[in-house]
């Protein structure tokens, strides 16, 4: 009887948001696991986006002092453990995103560089936090980096991208 079972040397992570946030955050807290990471739109240092996300989806504990709401949580920015990278991250980020500003993957790309670290970061112009009708070309970006990193698939690609022309 033949057993499937996971190649530990091949587990790529994807996210886009929040899931950016989180996707990034594995590749560099659980460094010796995950291999490859693809972090979209990520808000990777809560102290620059909305204070309510964080204590709705962190489950922090908010604290009232004199009219003023603060929440109570310590949680490690992206940007604060970026030197633990062992693996093979891309940044992905529309540059007009209204949602979760680029300055998060910016922060992150900054603390990478200081940390003498290799990575990607993608920049999606006119985009926001989706990538409306660069998805596509975005896909493929994305498989390369995984056909790359997790199959070892080193094969040189041509610069058109055959497969959108097929449509």
């Amino acid at each position: 009887m033949r057993h499937k079972y996971i190649d530990l040397d091949r587990v790529g992570i994807h996210g886009h948001s929040g899931g950016g946030f989180m996707s990034t955050a594995a590749i560099l807290q659980y460094n010796d696991f995950f291999k490859a990471a693809v972090s979209c739109a990520g808000n990777h240092d809560n102290r620059i986006y909305n204070r309510w996300w964080s204590e709705q989806h962190h489950g922090v504990a908010e604290k009232i002092e004199k009219g003023d709401t603060t929440f109570v949580y310590k949680i490690e920015t992206n940007p604060q453990i970026a030197a633990r990278l062992k693996g093979h991250l891309m940044l992905v980020h529309g540059d007009t995103d209204n949602n979760v500003n680029p300055a998060n993957s910016i922060r992150v790309a900054n603390a990478l560089i200081r940390a003498n670290k290799r990575f990607e970061y993608v920049i999606m112009p006119g985009q926001r936090h989706g990538f409306g009708d660069m998805n596509e070309w975005f896909f493929w970006k994305m498989a390369d980096h995984y056909s790359r990193w997790l199959m070892g698939d080193k094969t040189p690609r041509p610069v058109d991208i055959g497969e959108m022309n097929n449509d």
